[in-house]
């Protein structure tokens, strides 16, 4: 079965290979293999295999067909779309069925992309190892005693088990780069505002961001270049042109990229509680980077400590806020029964929302209330620009920024359920880079004794996509970790 994007979309579009034969391939591989993961809430077999269609009959008639042609893609169910349901693994949106697409569907069918099916997550994207969905837990490709991360775990766990080459996720404080290192596979956030948040349920609406999660840097490009972009429904999309981020990977631009990279490393962000296996794959994937001939450099981010305890402040009182929505009246579940307006607000919600976004809400609200506005919430947002100040001035003596993705591997599947700081503290490396608005991608760099992947995040500066793409592939160009698969 083919399994890179260029592979699919050259064979359909040659008509080597049917994207009907293509969707059926993978359909058949998820009803194989899905109830071992539980990556998917949803298959959307006959509209699958419909586009599919589409996009044979587009190639029969000399059209062009996309430069996704056929590929099979998931989606995180918090992303809407107008086929199956958007339930963003939640109760209270059980029986949602979304009455648009979201932008990036929009570009993603345009590119000739098929929409197989839609993912699990932790509930309304809040959580780190998607054990907190409304629905089921997700399990490892790698070994299904652990949690694939979250809260894009049922996509990282899908591109891992190789049921479909790609799928998007959401990112508000590391969901699509964790569960990538923990899965073993390629993770991306984008510079905020690069992709269009239209469509995408808000958690955090100034710290999300949808990305894609592939198995190498190439399809990672390949997606973000179909799905970037400003978008006139999104207030926060950036009016910048969109590169040829495929383009910039081949050979050439690749040497001339690779004489003088710096590689920065913030040695204060890599103290107490990075596991020593997690510590060994990262030196090493810096000896990688120093015999091409980069220059790995200590840099300095004073202020990153304070991400974790900056991030959990900001991104609750936003939740609390964008899911206030969820009344019972107009949105989500309602209770049956219920005495009264109050009673009906306190049931539905009580009864629609799990223990972590409960947990979130209660946080947010108390962080915004008028005794401690002051003392949590603007003092949180200062510490943010704080942070990003730090990331400014590294620039000046770096290109990209490297750390580890995660301070440890997948840990098993209930170790961390009953201690909500040490779930929050698997966040610690990815939290910066959304306070700062900047992108940064997780790749595969090695493996722990027990046989779990480990990831190499690196981080760079706003709309530096292509730099740190690039920078990416230079590293899996000289490894083989991205090749290895997780046993079926």
């Amino acid at each position: 079965m083919l399994d890179g994007i260029r592979q699919i979309a050259d064979a359909v579009s040659s008509g080597r290979r049917s994207a009907r034969d293509v969707c059926a391939d993978h359909l058949s591989r998820i009803r194989q293999l899905n109830a071992r993961y539980s990556a998917f809430l949803q298959v959307v077999d006959n509209d699958a295999l419909a586009a599919a269609d589409r996009v044979d009959d587009a190639v029969r008639r000399g059209q062009p067909p996309g430069p996704l042609a056929g590929v099979p893609l998931a989606l995180k169910d918090n992303i809407c779309t107008r086929i199956g349901r958007t339930t963003c693994g939640s109760r209270i949106l059980e029986r949602y069925v979304s009455p648009y697409d979201a932008t990036v569907v929009e570009r993603l069918t345009a590119a000739g992309a098929v929409i197989i099916g839609k993912t699990n997550l932790d509930e309304f994207a809040m959580g780190s190892s998607t054990e907190n969905s409304g629905f089921h837990p997700t399990r490892n490709p790698w070994n299904t005693a652990h949690v694939p991360g979250g809260s894009s775990g049922g996509s990282a766990a899908a591109v891992a088990a190789a049921l479909v080459p790609a799928a998007l996720g959401s990112d508000t404080g590391g969901s699509v780069r964790q569960p990538a290192a923990l899965c073993g596979v390629v993770g991306l956030k984008p510079t905020y505002g690069r992709v269009s948040r239209y469509g995408l349920v808000a958690y955090g609406s100034s710290l999300d961001q949808i990305g894609p999660l592939t198995r190498t840097v190439t399809d990672a490009a390949i997606v973000l270049g179909a799905i970037a972009g400003p978008d006139p429904r999104d207030a926060t999309s950036l009016p910048a042109p969109v590169p040829d981020y495929a383009a910039a990977l081949a050979d050439a631009p690749l040497a001339e990229r690779a004489a003088g990279l710096r590689i920065g490393v913030p040695r204060e962000c890599l103290g107490d509680g990075l596991d020593a296996e997690v510590r060994r794959a990262f030196e090493e994937a810096l000896a990688v980077y120093r015999r091409i001939g980069a220059r790995v450099v200590d840099v300095s981010l004073p202020r990153t400590p304070y991400s974790i305890a900056a991030y959990y402040v900001l991104a609750t009182a936003e939740a609390s806020s964008n899911l206030a929505r969820y009344d019972g009246v107009r949105d989500g579940h309602r209770a049956a029964g219920a005495q009264g307006l109050v009673d009906l607000y306190c049931r539905s919600r009580s009864e629609g929302f799990g223990a972590e976004v409960k947990r979130r809400i209660m946080l947010g609200t108390f962080a915004l209330s008028a005794g401690y506005h002051d003392a949590f919430y603007d003092k949180a947002r200062r510490a943010r620009a704080l942070i990003g100040r730090d990331f400014e001035q590294a620039w000046a003596h770096c290109d990209v920024l490297a750390t580890p993705t995660a301070p440890t591997p997948a840990f098993r599947l209930g170790e961390k359920l009953s201690d909500p700081l040490a779930m929050y503290l698997a966040d610690v490396f990815t939290v910066p880079a959304n306070l700062a608005g900047l992108p940064a991608i997780s790749v595969p760099c090695g493996f722990s004794t027990g046989g779990l992947p480990i990831g190499l995040q690196l981080t760079g500066p706003a709309l530096g996509e292509t730099l740190l793409l690039q920078a990416a592939r230079l590293y899996e160009r000289e490894t083989d970790w991205h090749t290895r698969r997780p046993p079926v």
